[in-house]
């Protein structure tokens, strides 16, 4: 039989598999070492700041660094796990405010109180709201972006309410619950620490317990997981409840760390999470997202607030070149994600 124009030669055909096999390749190997080439950005960009700012590598500056990005850090771990689900939850810095209001007043009333008892308060408050949000988005099956937005001016009205409009000062606040976040361990401020034995249970639970996987196979197919019998509502309400539980932490250690407690709390801070989450190689269309990635994602956040104002850049200047780090950030996973579905057709190809 002769062949017709459009039919690709056996020469055509093994070219064509090795141009998409070059592409595969490099869109897996981006996907593998992406955590590597974030982290080789942030030590050149460190490098470049130190040149111009002798003082920003010394350890006072690198310390300031590490404990104003702890709660950052924190709240990310929550807002991985919510993303990897393609989820959102814009109502994290009204949960933080409630909770931190909540444990800043009990403690003004209550001076002698235990600081872990004030931890705990924030935590259980965080809870709460988490279970509430969980329950409207798993159950009820309101989209996340709504019921999040809808529960943030919710939270942020309870704050006021509970507080009458009213600050707590720090002198309303006992030495004891402000050493939460100003003391140290080992030299080693308890905000540091608290974030690293987060970060090491959370990356026990995604990676060696079932439910961690669960949690990617709701992300990456939901319909698959629900066919597969995971029972992806429980999931759901698992996930915001662990971020209302951070975020309730999170707003302790805020206003320990602040020694004040405000209405308006960490207004639009989950924008800055959800920004260390995508700079870390967190997918918004779910199922994707390491540990390791949002710590460098944390870090590198902590480190432009930080380095810009020491190297003299504008305020103006500075939102535009983070925005733009961002931007290539999701640039990036677009590419990779694209790179990644291919590579699962071209398999099932063969």
């Amino acid at each position: 039989m002769k062949q017709t124009a459009t039919e690709p030669t056996g020469l055509q055909s093994v070219m064509q598999a090795g141009s998409e096999s070059k592409k595969l390749s490099m869109s897996a190997f981006i996907a593998k070492f992406r955590e590597l080439g974030l982290l080789a950005f942030i030590l050149l960009l460190a490098v470049g700041v130190q040149l111009r700012n002798p003082s920003f590598l010394t350890w006072e500056n690198v310390s300031d660094i590490a404990t104003n990005t702890a709660i950052l850090s924190i709240l990310a771990v929550g807002m991985m796990l919510v993303i990897i689900t393609r989820g959102i939850d814009l109502s994290i810095g009204a949960t933080l405010a409630l909770s931190g209001m909540i444990a800043a007043l009990t403690v003004s009333h209550y001076p002698d109180l235990h600081p872990l008892l004030a931890i705990a308060a924030g935590v259980g408050i965080g809870l709460l709201c988490g279970m509430v949000l969980g329950f409207l988005v798993a159950w009820i099956n309101i989209l996340p972006i709504i019921a999040t937005l809808g529960m943030m001016n919710v939270f942020r009205g309870l704050t006021f309410e509970a507080s009458g409009g009213k600050w707590v000062s720090a002198h309303q606040m006992p030495a004891s619950f402000k050493a939460i976040a100003t003391g140290s361990l080992f030299g080693i401020n308890n905000l540091i620490l608290i974030a690293i034995v987060i970060y090491l249970i959370a990356y026990y639970f995604v990676s060696h317990t079932r439910t961690g996987r669960r949690i990617y196979a709701v992300g990456s197919n939901p319909d698959s997981a629900a066919i597969s019998g995971i029972r992806t509502g429980r999931v759901l309400w698992l996930v915001y409840t662990i971020m209302g539980g951070l975020s309730g932490l999170a707003g302790v250690l805020w206003v320990s760390k602040f020694a004040s407690a405000q209405g308006d709390t960490a207004s639009g801070y989950e924008l800055s999470v959800i920004a260390a989450c995508v700079l870390g190689g967190v997918s918004i269309a779910g199922g994707v997202g390491k540990i390791s990635g949002i710590v460098l994602g944390s870090i590198l956040l902590g480190i432009l607030n930080n380095a810009l104002p020491m190297i003299d850049v504008s305020p103006f200047w500075q939102m535009f070149i983070q925005g733009t780090i961002i931007l290539i950030a999701v640039l990036v996973n677009a590419l990779v994600k694209r790179g990644i579905d291919r590579n699962h057709l071209m398999r099932r190809k063969i």
